[in-house]
């Protein structure tokens, strides 16, 4: 009974493993299929996991970007991978049973990727290839690793030996073990070469090559100049400009557009007189500033880290729609990147006089692929999800009524000025410090309105104001710092700033959806 039992589990797992093995081929097939026609967005994985994350609520995006920032779509990714391995081997052992269940599983799982590729926003009707042969493929695998099949059929497996009557192994296993391991290898080696040339074959357009080639122009109108006492000196410190390797990510692609600026063109229409279409090299050729400028994501909390000032060379926003002629009662610029991302700006925001960038450059270099190549929005004073359009390729002036964004048809605010924001970066939480004096200092934020006080607090004591570090405009964070005679025991310091509008942040803590997060940020440290 215990032989029996044993070699039933065992059938099982094995055909729980031909299923994960049938699902490897069809996902490197599949793989190969979409490196072929050089379309990434046809990848089954990939379309699958963007679909997820169109669907995804927004406490999940937020709970994912809290606790996983730049690597939520690795983890995604990873999360993906798992379910498709357990829903294969569940498949597997399904076939077990009867073969064409384990095929039915195969085919919607292919459907699946069918109609996740055929509903992206930049979709075509060959996108449906890639899931419809991995399907096929790993259909064929699965029949091919089954006993009972043309290939496999089932074995006698003993046969009684004329003298004592007692089992023997039959001749014909030992061969049809073999057969099915050689199988099983060469199943194995599909996937892994189909999956890997797949790979290879996507990232042949990348455009790194091409963006090392860019030569920017000089502004016309260079950015005033930072500050001497801007960067408050202490160890730990928040640098005033970020880096562009240490600059924030925040968006939904699983995978970098690679735009070719060679073949990028700029679609300016709508409500406009005069239509508009431009080349890189048209927008080179056009009068290019450089302004300081941080940009920040609603999807900060309190005392987060989803923001960064950098200097940006870019193309002023404002003339190239007033020569257009925009027409009256257009209140919206519905922005698309080539992946299909839409963001909406409020119009009035990029006509009121503010730095409002067709941005081609970021801290001297031209963009990295990660945030925009070859060309991204960038407009002051606005969270980034409504404005920071990367790898743009359309602009269309429009009306909220008319046109929603991809964030506003999930519920999220669409005008989104960005809240004053100020944190603690010195001492860290939880830090263990002596007693005597001690620096405490951060950096706060009011884009295009600019921060005009900072104060701060030990415990329930009397908020003290802070000592502001000099900013070269209202479109930067500013950083502050204060000296602390710190005592014994457990403290609790905050900190609260208050904008050049006379805006104190509230005490009042909210999540960052839909419009941003408020609240005082705190740290609770030590001192011996």
């Amino acid at each position: 009974m215990t032989a029996k039992r044993a070699t039933g589990r065992l059938r099982w797992v094995t055909a729980a493993l031909r299923g994960l093995l049938a699902a490897a081929a069809a996902m490197g097939v599949a793989e190969l299929a979409a490196g072929a026609l050089g379309r990434v967005s046809s990848s089954p994985l990939l379309a699958v996991g963007a679909g997820f994350i169109d669907l995804t609520p927004a406490w999940l995006k937020d709970f994912a970007i809290r606790h996983f920032g730049s690597n939520d779509k690795t983890v995604l990714l990873i999360g993906l991978g798992a379910g498709i391995a357990v829903a294969a081997l569940a498949i597997g052992s399904l076939s077990r049973r009867r073969l064409a269940w384990g095929l039915i599983g195969l085919a919607a799982f292919g459907t699946v990727g069918i109609v996740a590729a055929l509903t992206r926003p930049v979709a075509e009707p060959v996108d449906a290839v890639p899931a419809t042969v991995g399907a096929l493929a790993g259909m064929a695998a699965l029949t091919l690793l089954t006993p009972g099949t043309r290939l496999f059929p089932e074995p006698r497996s003993e046969f009684r030996d004329a003298a004592d009557g007692t089992a023997a192994p039959a001749a014909g296993a030992e061969i049809d073990r073999r057969r099915v391991l050689l199988t099983g290898a060469g199943v194995i080696g599909v996937a892994a070469v189909s999956g890997v040339s797949g790979r290879v074959l996507l990232r042949r357009g990348d455009v790194s090559s091409v963006r090392a080639d860019v030569r920017l122009p000089r502004p016309v109108g260079p950015a005033p100049p930072v500050p001497v006492g801007t960067q408050v000196r202490l160890p730990g410190m928040t640098p005033f400009r970020t880096s562009n390797p240490d600059f924030y990510r925040v968006d939904t692609a699983l995978v970098l557009p690679q735009v070719d600026p060679r073949d990028w063109t700029l679609r300016i229409h709508g409500m406009l007189a005069r239509p508009v279409e431009l080349t890189f090299d048209d927008l080179l050729r056009l009068a290019l500033i450089e302004r300081d400028i941080t940009v920040s994501c609603v999807s900060n909390q309190v005392g987060g880290d989803l923001a960064g000032n950098a200097r940006w060379l870019g193309v002023p926003l404002a003339p190239l729609l007033r020569r257009a002629g925009v027409r009256p009662g257009a209140d919206q610029i519905l922005s698309r990147s080539s992946d299909g991302m839409t963001i909406g700006a409020p119009l009035e925001t990029v006509l009121d006089g503010r730095d409002a960038l067709l941005a081609v450059g970021m801290n001297g270099e031209p963009l990295p692929v990660a945030h925009g190549f070859p060309v991204r929005m960038v407009v002051p004073g606005l969270y980034g999800y409504v404005s920071a359009t990367k790898w743009v390729v359309d602009l269309k002036v429009t009306r909220f009524a008319t046109d929603q964004a991809y964030w506003t048809k999930r519920g999220y605010a669409e005008r989104a000025p960005v809240k004053t924001f100020s944190r603690i970066d010195v001492p860290k939480p939880f830090a263990r410090l002596r007693a005597g004096p001690v620096a405490v200092a951060g950096t706060a934020w009011a884009q295009h309105r600019g921060i005009d006080a900072v104060e701060w607090q030990a415990d329930d004591g009397p908020w003290r104001p802070a000592r502001l570090a000099p900013v070269p405009g209202i479109d930067t964070w500013r950083q502050w710092v204060a000296e602390w005679d710190a005592s014994p025991g457990s403290h609790t310091l905050r900190v609260r700033a208050t904008d050049k509008t006379g805006t104190t942040q509230p005490e009042h803590r909210s999540p960052p959806f839909p419009d941003g997060a408020t609240g005082w940020h705190s740290v609770v440290v030590t001192v011996t």
